[in-house]
């Protein structure tokens, strides 16, 4: 591999102590929301026995999702030898561990009593798929670690493309396992089916990638790192083609739907009926986070503009985040049809009707703060050692890193 120098970030402008000060507001807004949601109980928040995730949980496997995507890059330049993005694979590995940690850190605050997270750490039911993940997070972070410090350190880098490789395989596995958690519930109407694992593997490529970009943009020009169109071109390409991809499982998902007569209700509900669900969905998903973005990257009036790449990663983040609102949250609020065909009598647990659900200021103050810790973490460690090259420019790149 070629050599390029890698910097940190100085650290002494207004920007970067306000980006620390603003993190930390924020963490520590969370911090009492939680303790809030411990003391009072979750009858504080906008979750109850119908729906028992609500927004921390948007937030979290958010985060979780972003934090397998955004490792890509670093794949795509060990596994797939495309040495191009070698000068990014350390960003993208920092990424991945701090946006993990800000992800488990919502879910671990919203158990309301964080010491159960010994029990979750102690006692396995391998028949759930809750207790897989314990060890495939856990693994992830061990693995992002050792990937990075191979990066880093010159004698290690034979050993580079291998654990490379590994990390690969195993965030793979790993947003199945998030995206399994939907599709062997059976409970649950809108869930249940083998394509929710592709589905969130193209989800988590889409978001990181898109957090990538903005991250990217925004550390040079914190430190004014030059950034050259060349550098832009690729990923954002790339970027395009996840969301597409994205859009076809979706497309799949509600057409595989639509075939099952027992599920015609469910699809009604998120794509006519839905209320706030339908408005996310085809507002929300459909339009801000697929043809918008699309348009942004693609068409040759903006597709050179870096404000343009920047403009349709936050596009597709907020496309991402109302897809996963639906999925996880509308999937709950339409009831589960216990008889097809069959008239049932309602009764005072709850089992007739759409459940309602509003997401109360603490879930999103503790669903904020895990954003918070990532950015917080990704921004220190920049500050501490050298994960950005000095520049990015074409001229500076190119030459040496052509695929």
């Amino acid at each position: 591999m070629k050599n390029i120098n890698y910097c940190v970030i100085e650290g002494k402008s207004a920007g970067f102590y306000g980006g620390i000060a603003v993190s930390v507001f924020f963490i520590l807004l969370g911090l009492f929301a939680a303790y809030n949601m411990e003391h009072h109980g979750h009858v504080i928040t906008g979750m109850n026995n119908q729906i028992v995730w609500g927004m921390p949980h948007v937030f979290a496997i958010f985060l979780i999702l972003s934090a397998s995507g955004v490792l890509n890059v670093a794949s795509i330049s060990s596994v797939f030898r495309k040495i191009f993005y070698h000068p990014l694979a350390r960003l993208s590995a920092l990424l991945a561990i701090t946006l993990l940690i800000g992800g488990l850190s919502v879910l671990v605050l919203d158990l309301g009593h964080p010491d159960r997270l010994v029990v979750a750490m102690t006692s396995y039911n391998l028949k759930s798929i809750f207790s897989w993940n314990m060890f495939l997070y856990n693994g992830f972070l061990l693995i992002c670690v050792i990937y990075l410090w191979f990066m880093m350190e010159r004698r290690m880098q034979r050993y580079y493309p291998t654990v490379g490789l590994i990390a690969f395989i195993w965030r793979l596995i790993l947003t199945t396992g998030t995206g399994s958690i939907f599709g062997f519930l059976v409970a649950r109407e809108a869930y249940h089916t083998a394509i929710m694992a592709p589905l969130f593997i193209a989800l988590s490529l889409s978001l990181g990638l898109a957090v990538f970009l903005i991250v990217l943009i925004i550390d040079c020009w914190e430190k004014q790192c030059p950034l050259g169109q060349g550098i832009l071109h690729r990923p954002k390409t790339l970027l395009g083609v996840f969301i597409g991809a994205v859009f076809y499982f979706v497309l799949a998902y509600h057409s595989s739907h639509l075939y099952f007569t027992g599920r015609h209700g469910v699809e009604y509900f998120i794509l006519a009926g839905g209320g706030i669900y339908t408005v996310l969905f085809w507002g929300g998903y459909i339009f801000l986070g697929t043809i918008l973005p699309l348009l942004l990257l693609y068409h040759e009036r903006f597709s050179k503009s870096c404000a343009s790449i920047a403009a349709a990663s936050v596009l597709t983040i907020v496309g991402g985040f109302a897809l996963l609102y639906v999925i996880i949250i509308g999937g709950q609020a339409y009831p589960l049809e216990i008889f097809p065909g069959m008239e049932v009598t309602s009764s005072s647990f709850f089992d007739k009707g759409i459940h309602a659900y509003t997401p109360s200021g603490w879930e999103i103050l503790l669903g904020i703060s895990g954003i918070a810790i990532a950015a917080l973490l990704t921004v220190l460690a920049l500050r501490i050692l050298p994960f950005m090259p000095c520049s990015l420019a074409d001229i500076d790149i190119e030459p040496q890193f052509k695929d």
